[in-house]
């Protein structure tokens, strides 16, 4: 268990959450397990559904006895522990680079990002087109907050949901923009703040015409 999850939940819910993520359980498990009363548990289970990140999945009825409630992960329990992400990632982009030059794996980071947006169901107009996009940096995993501005609109992210990599390998960047330009079907200026803490950024300019998607 990583220190910081426990920073996070707490050392309890920290440890029941590595317990379900090795396998489904029930109160009765968990409160042997851990040493804790059955209502202790429930009132940790309670908060982290609360949170979203435990469900009530079913029902175990051979316990000899009165059928117990069965608790899981959900996926954004899941998604709380470590994963190689943004190793594998940013040693795919970095491999790219050297095999076939830095041009190459802009152009397949922009690939993915664009068979990212091709789901999105955009509106004919470009206001809408505008917040599509955010929606869909939201739904990746960004903060992302929408301004007017002279000649378009600007996407100011307070987060970047891939800052593991992005700090390292900058053309991870292209990826985003080319969501953001696939949805709204306009000229996007990638503007994002790299450092200690990364924030995507994308200019998007107004002009004349929707481009076509």
């Amino acid at each position: 268990m990583t220190n910081w999850i426990e920073r996070l939940t707490g050392d309890t819910q920290a440890k029941l959450l590595a317990m379900l993520r090795r396998s489904q359980q029930t109160i009765n498990s968990l409160s042997a397990a851990l040493g804790l009363t059955d209502n202790a548990v429930r009132t940790h289970i309670a908060r982290l559904g609360r949170d979203g990140l435990v469900a009530d999945v079913g029902i175990q009825r051979d316990t000899g006895g009165k059928p117990a409630r069965v608790y899981a992960l959900t996926r954004e329990g899941e998604e709380l522990f470590p994963k190689a992400y943004a190793f594998v990632l940013g040693g795919l982009v970095e491999e790219i680079a050297r095999e076939e030059g830095r041009e190459r794996a802009i152009a397949f980071l922009r690939a993915v990002g664009t068979r990212a947006a091709a789901g999105v169901t955009a509106p004919p107009d470009a206001e809408g087109r505008v917040a599509a996009a955010a929606a869909a940096l939201r739904g990746l995993g960004g903060d992302i907050d929408v301004r007017r501005t002279e000649t378009g609109w600007h996407l100011q992210g307070y987060a970047c949901p891939l800052s593991a990599v992005t700090s390292g390998h900058a053309e991870v960047c292209a990826l985003a923009k080319a969501v953001v330009e696939e949805i709204t079907g306009r000229p996007v200026i990638e503007c994002c703040e790299r450092g200690d803490r990364p924030r995507c950024a994308f200019r998007i300019e107004q002009g004349d015409q929707i481009r076509a998607s």
